[in-house]
């Protein structure tokens, strides 16, 4: 039985085929339904991955919860129907490979993000990066359980600011969005979000700074892994195998680029050519 707790459903229709090596079904043998739980900064992006899926299988629906990570994990720990987690930190990742709840080996680091500092396009401010945030009358910030937030309270610490930025007046956000609403619609001076979600409304908002060489020493990596589902059927299961293998393919990564995230460096064996190997000896 299906379980009614999604709290920000995007229904979408997916499908996916032999796209190049993508996917080891054919066409005709995918069907069945994908629940996928994504980071909010992800929401633009998949959408439009989704339109590129749709037109290869039909039969596969996507059920999309877009919320913060820290709120998805929480989800998923209570029961939530879930086959697949992309998260917006490797924290809340982990959290659940400990648990045993997301399938052994299926977990790949796919996109990386930059975390920057905005304020309202046109709205002027004595803030000219992260080193002097104090200087705003107000910041959008989000809850330290969401990734984002997470990543602004390790830059401040590094910075030495965590205490002064404490004492400011800060509107927490409870997810990404909620912080770029609240810098788009003008009611905080300056808020703290990713450089791909700044991209996503650059008619209403500026950036005025990327983080800090060296004040944010987590990489700000995108792990996407299929999750144990013990209301999915067997159908369900291969379509969120082939959803997982679409997302890793060139078209999806091409996607992601577009919105601004860039690929994640995955660790390739060295290819050592006779050449290469006859000049090293």
């Amino acid at each position: 039985m299906k379980k009614k707790i999604l709290t920000t459903l995007l229904a979408g229709v997916f499908c996916m085929s032999t796209v190049g090596s993508v996917s080891v079904y054919a066409a005709e043998d995918v069907k069945g339904e994908v629940y996928a739980f994504i980071a909010a900064s992800l929401s633009n992006s998949m959408e439009q991955i989704q339109k590129d899926f749709n037109e290869i299988h039909p039969d596969v629906e996507i059920l999309y919860n877009a919320d913060s990570s820290g709120t998805l994990q929480t989800q998923i720990q209570e029961g939530a129907r879930c086959d697949l987690f992309f998260s917006a930190a490797q924290k809340q990742m982990d959290v659940l490979k400990q648990d045993k709840l997301v399938k052994e080996d299926s977990v790949v680091d796919l996109l990386e993000n930059k975390v920057v500092l905005i304020k309202p396009k046109g709205q002027e401010t004595k803030v000219t990066g992260f080193e002097n945030i104090t200087d705003a009358a107000n910041l959008a910030l989000a809850g330290d359980s969401v990734p984002v937030g997470q990543y602004a309270r390790e830059i401040f610490t590094n910075l030495g600011i965590m205490e002064d930025v404490e004492k400011m007046e800060i509107n927490e956000g409870k997810n990404v969005s909620e912080v770029l609403a609240a810098i788009s619609e003008g009611s905080n001076e300056v808020g703290v979000v990713y450089a791909t979600d700044a991209a996503s409304v650059a008619d209403k908002v500026e950036i005025i700074a990327e983080a800090p060489a060296d004040s944010l020493k987590t990489p700000v990596l995108y792990p996407v892994g299929l999750i144990e589902s013990a209301d999915a059927t067997e159908d369900d299961a291969k379509a969120a195998e082939v959803f997982m293998e679409y997302l890793q393919s060139e078209e999806a990564i091409k996607v992601f680029e577009e919105y601004g995230f860039s690929a994640a460096l995955s660790e390739e064996p060295e290819v050592v050519t006779e050449e290469a190997e006859a000049a090293g000896k």
